[in-house]
């Protein structure tokens, strides 16, 4: 008897379950938890699909590393406190940041357009995979080489975030409101 379909949907259903959570709960803490258990079902789901590497590195990237961080930034903000106000900056900064983030919106669909969406099946078959060294050596290679744009342009939206972030926060302490 084959269970992984049963365990398929059950990890399928946390991570639906979960994800309503994250939209629905009013606190941020509990929402970035939420987020967490969604994580943890996708890393779930990745090891039913023999992608082990993919299921590791979804819980010490995401869940750990990635999720500290969003934690550490609702903190760091106090979100509890409704005070976000975009009303007070200059007419010239709220332009310059439209014009970047459509500048970045663009380069995000140009990578898009320009990386494959199709990958070859056959290439990547178990047999071929063990051949070429292993998943791992498989899954660096292409996302250091063919992937690379798309890489790096997550690693810079998150980088801005981490600013913005930061920025905000030093907003509110020298408005002393923090």
């Amino acid at each position: 008897m084959n269970i992984s379909p049963y365990f398929f949907y059950g990890f399928g259903g946390i991570a639906i379950a979960c994800s309503l959570l994250v939209i629905l709960k009013k606190n941020p803490v509990s929402s970035a938890f939420s987020l967490v258990m969604v994580f943890f079902s996708f890393a779930g789901i990745y090891a039913l699909l023999d992608a082990h590497l993919i299921a590791a590195l979804q819980i010490f990237v995401y869940a750990g590393a990635i999720m500290v961080l969003f934690v550490f930034v609702i903190m760091l903000l106090n979100a509890d406190v409704p005070s976000f106000d975009l009303g007070r900056t200059h007419l010239g900064m709220r332009a310059v940041a439209g014009v970047l983030i459509s500048m970045i919106l663009a380069l995000f669909i140009w990578a898009f357009k320009k990386t494959p969406l199709t990958p070859a099946i056959a290439q990547f078959s178990s047999e071929n995979i063990e051949a070429a060294g292993g998943n791992t050596l498989v899954v660096s290679e292409l996302m250091f080489s063919e992937y690379i744009l798309p890489f790096e342009l997550t690693s810079v939206l998150l980088l801005a975030a981490i600013v913005g972030a930061v920025a905000i926060a030093k907003r509110k302490l020298a408005t002393g409101r923090f």
